[in-house]
């Protein structure tokens, strides 16, 4: 038996762990069986993948499916039966809890319910299709459905060399646990009994290998990293303390954790990070008590709030929280409370996510309870719910690109700050702001984007135009490494050029060798702010940003 692995990503700079996954199980249960991963990503044309796959010389090609990919890898079957005798079997999330309704598809042989290292290397070792944990496949007119498949010992390592050779650089991955002590109604990592830990030394073997691959983002795939939090704790400490030893400077860990199990215990220890070592993410979902328990996820939300609040202001950690648009008993007035409150948290990156009714979670299965109309196709979105309408969330998507653009981007937050101070309300500015911008031509550069940005909220009476002018330039500045800025924002005065002498002639100030410097006068003309381009915060990814007096 050959088997092909295939793997489509969402983009080139993201690896996939699974189908190295795949391999490891081959490696450890199935030592005969040629192998070879190939990966792809939706960004590209199905036939370029498809002519990029040897198929000739294989007998059997697995996909790692995603509700992202899955449209990309069914019309990839398609062109692959229409030439080929290969069999195919899919695999992953996405075709867990729908096996039936894939196998409908003539041109699909088999699915793999569940965990898939051992079953994988069952099918591609002959053995007996009943004989298959987790194996979905049809018996003449009849499809045979199999519940998922869970392993209770570890699985084999994915860190085969061949993985080390595709990586290139890429964004890595790493589970040190699989399931989740949790069981939200939208998600499916509860779905499979609770959490197991892997070995810790092995963990940390691999942590440091996966540095020193010449990757610079490593990414825990734990659902909760945390549920351990002593466990925790002492990855974290491996982190820290072998940071430009055994982990080279300059690699950032990337975790999925519970917000509400940090303690002081935690913060203290997070508090020594390298500045950008670490990034946190933190599902917040709603601030609507009523809407949590509805979803079987029952959270002290001022505990939560607090400890947010903790970890941003270490200032040494990117913090990301997210919130889900569409959840039961959250309307527009509730999203929007939810959504004020998250933002004064002040986090790095507040994600504005839109609920998707996956297959096998409780939400889909029991839609009767929850009664929300959502698109058949992947993703399946939520269309609208009995507390938000299809205009609503129409809207609300407009919110989400905007807000994008000015917070998530890093490129805009003293000017967002400065607004929202003045204004009130974040959630109901953003809003006005984009359905603003969707009545007229939508700026495609970030320089169209500022004056949009200058005119619509200039002509607020809370507003002034010279304060408004100012936090654009320092954010304009101390975000664009080029040094410039829009022309309707310059102040030309031959004192710019006599302050750029002044600063070179002290000691202290004199710009670094090879390093660009950009300055400004502010509105007032009495103070100045200047950047030099070195490097920047690997938090905030601001360049520091100067202010003084003439």
């Amino acid at each position: 038996m050959k088997a092909l692995i295939c793997s489509i990503n969402s983009k080139y700079i993201h690896s996939s762990l699974a189908p190295w996954c795949l391999a490891g199980g081959l490696e450890k249960y199935a030592p005969m069986v040629e192998y070879q991963v190939v990966e792809g990503t939706i960004n590209e044309r199905v036939e370029d993948v498809f002519e990029r796959l040897p198929l000739a010389e294989y007998n059997l090609i697995g996909f790692c499916t995603y509700i992202w990919n899955i449209s990309f890898v069914l019309k990839l079957c398609n062109l692959i039966k229409n030439k080929y005798e290969v069999k195919i079997v899919l695999g992953g999330p996405e075709v867990s809890y729908n096996a039936n309704e894939i196998l409908e598809n003539q041109n699909i042989d088999y699915v793999l319910s569940g965990e898939g290292e051992f079953p994988f290397a069952q099918l591609c070792n002959g053995e007996s299709k009943e004989s298959i944990k987790g194996l979905c496949y049809r018996d003449g007119d009849k499809i045979i459905v199999s519940e998922p498949y869970v392993s209770f010992d570890e699985p084999p390592s994915p860190y085969v060399d061949k993985y080390f050779e595709s990586l290139n650089g890429r964004i890595s991955y790493i589970e040190t646990s699989r399931g989740c002590p949790y069981r939200c109604a939208f998600c499916l990592s509860g779905r499979c009994g609770g959490v197991r830990f892997f070995d810790l030394e092995e963990s940390k073997k691999r942590i440091e290998r996966l540095a020193n691959s010449g990757t610079k983002t490593v990414k825990f795939i734990d659902r909760t990293f945390n549920a351990d939090r002593k466990r925790a704790r002492e990855i974290f400490s491996f982190i820290i303390d072998n940071y430009g030893k055994k982990v080279p400077r300059g690699v950032c860990f990337h975790f999925e954790i519970e917000g509400e199990l940090i303690d002081t215990e935690t913060v203290e220890l997070l508090k020594k990070a390298p500045c950008g070592s670490i990034q946190l993410e933190i599902g917040i979902q709603s601030f609507n008590n009523q809407t949590l328990a509805y979803i079987n996820r029952k959270t002290n939300l001022e505990k939560l709030s607090d400890n947010i609040k903790a970890l941003v202001n270490l200032g040494n950690i990117h913090i990301h929280i997210d919130l889900i648009a569409g959840l039961p008993y959250e309307d527009i007035d509730s999203f929007e409370e939810s959504f004020n409150k998250a933002y004064h948290l002040n986090a790095h990156m507040l994600q504005l996510g839109f609920l998707k009714m996956l297959h096998g979670s409780d939400m889909r299965e029991n839609n009767e309870k929850y009664k929300c109309e959502y698109s058949n196709n992947a993703p399946y979105e939520v269309i609208s719910t009995p507390w938000l309408t299809a205009k609503e969330i129409k809207i609300m998507h407009t919110c989400e690109d905007i807000f994008d653009k000015m917070y998530n981007s890093s490129r805009f937050k003293r000017t967002c700050n400065y607004l929202v101070e003045a204004l009130g309300n974040p959630f109901g500015m953003f809003m006005n702001f984009s359905t603003y911008l969707s009545k007229k031509q939508l700026p495609k550069t970030l320089d169209q984007l500022t004056l949009e940005i200058y005119t619509y909220f200039s002509g607020f009476k809370q507003i002034s135009k010279n304060e408004l002018r100012d936090v654009l330039v320092m954010d304009r500045l101390s975000t664009n490494r080029m040094g410039t800025i829009p022309e309707f924002l310059k102040i030309h005065s031959p004192l710019t050029k006599l302050l750029l002498n002044e600063l070179e002639k002290n000691e202290e100030t004199k710009k670094p060798k090879n390093t660009k410097r950009a300055l400004s006068l502010l509105s007032d003309m009495d103070k100045y702010v200047y950047v030099d381009y070195t490097e920047p915060n690997p938090v905030t990814k601001e360049y520091e940003l100067y202010q003084k007096s003439i």
